[in-house]
């Protein structure tokens, strides 16, 4: 390559083509847009953990009930077993 052809720079353009130094005002439509992705985001994460938070109740409900029925069975059934020893021991 002698000194008659184009440098790397005029072959690939300047630093400010690709946007490394200022673009001259360019940033500031770019930083709107992105305040209102933001803010849709937000909305969106909000109302997915209002929703998860509704989800949660429930199951926390669920789990409550449950476990008092486990509890309420076990109890039935430990009645039972003592009842049917008890039978068992008065008949000898």
């Amino acid at each position: 390559m002698g000194s008659n052809g184009n440098s790397w720079a005029d072959q690939w353009g300047s630093q400010n083509d690709v946007g490394y130094e200022d673009d001259g005002g360019k940033g500031k439509s770019s930083g709107k847009k992105m305040e209102k992705v933001t803010a849709a985001a937000s909305a969106s994460f909000d109302k997915a953990k209002a929703a998860a938070a509704v989800g949660a109740d429930k199951a926390k409900s669920a789990a409550v009930v449950g476990a008092k029925k486990v509890k309420s069975g076990t109890s039935l059934g430990f009645k039972w077993i003592k009842d049917k020893c008890q039978k068992g021991n008065s008949t000898k």
